[in-house]
């Protein structure tokens, strides 16, 4: 799969997924470009693990891209796709109108590399809970949940704190002393 912005669209329109059905088998394809020389971050295996899981309890089969990109590339990104200015942590970029051609695919994830560093040792958090933490958002994002609006970020981040515990992450919503 190839990284392209051609069919991104906002989240905001989209509907939140829907759980497949209990016990059907779970295929979540995870594409991961490291276009940063970062180092330290976790594994390729380890991202993958925690995406299959995230986007498994609602699609039964799913394909997206994660590219880890440096502060540059962020920047460039947050601009063209934000207005804003500036490299964030996360961007999520949602496939739309490609249903009957892949119906399986997602969209992208975008992490910028020294921010997701900067942010875990600014919250003192571990750079795998914090990445986990962003490639949860990132993913709800592409599933169509939103925090735009107070209830609808309750959802999306009692889902985030729900599935980072399931792999002994700390809720990354809770103050830290």
């Amino acid at each position: 799969m190839r990284w392209s912005g051609a069919f991104w669209t906002p989240t905001r329109n989209m509907k939140a997924a829907r759980a497949p059905e209990r016990g059907a088998p779970r295929r979540v394809d995870v594409d991961i470009q490291r276009a940063s020389k970062a180092r330290g971050l976790p594994t390729n295996a380890q991202m993958r693990r925690w995406l299959a899981h995230a986007i498994g309890r609602f699609r039964s089969e799913a394909s997206l891209t994660v590219r880890i990109v440096d502060a540059v590339e962020g920047a460039e990104l947050n601009a063209r796709w934000r207005g804003r200015q500036g490299p964030t942590n996360v961007l999520s970029f949602p496939v739309s109108g490609l249903e009957a051609v892949a119906p399986g695919l997602l969209g992208d994830i975008v992490l910028c590399e020294p921010v997701l560093k900067a942010e875990a040792a600014a919250q003192r958090k571990t750079i795998a809970a914090h990445c986990a933490h962003l490639l949860v958002h990132g993913a709800l994002h592409l599933l169509g949940y939103d925090h735009e609006r107070p209830r609808p970020a309750r959802v999306m981040e009692g889902l985030e704190t729900e599935l980072l515990a399931e792999f002994d992450f700390p809720d990354p919503y809770a103050e830290r002393d």
